[in-house]
């Protein structure tokens, strides 16, 4: 992963409604959620919705895809696990530091 494409997830993720969005479309996994119940999970107007679902998508973030109607949004696990493992790389001075799937660095 190349170091612009963490500063434009990491820019997407620093505005607090962007880090709502994404975090419900994380937990509502898979089956992602459309524009309209975001809109009324979140209790924001479409438009301000539509802003920042591109800025998301922009960023890699989410996908969305289109279900005959309706438009899907899903969170993109691949890249945010990308954007993860780009800033834990090297952690721990090189040493091993992963223990059981929780970070704790061994010095």
């Amino acid at each position: 992963m190349e170091e612009s494409e963490v500063i434009r997830a990491l820019a997407a993720l620093a505005q607090p409604l962007r880090l709502q969005i994404f975090r419900v479309l994380v937990v509502a996994g898979r089956t992602g959620m459309t524009p309209g119940a975001l809109t009324e999970y979140l209790g924001v107007p479409g438009t301000t919705l539509s802003f920042h679902l591109k800025e998301l998508a922009n960023a890699g973030l989410i996908g969305q895809e289109r279900l005959g109607r309706h438009l899907i949004y899903r969170a993109a696990f691949e890249q945010m696990n990308q954007v993860l493992g780009y800033l834990t790389a090297n952690c721990c001075r090189g040493d091993e530091c992963l223990d059981n799937g929780v970070v704790s660095c061994k010095r």
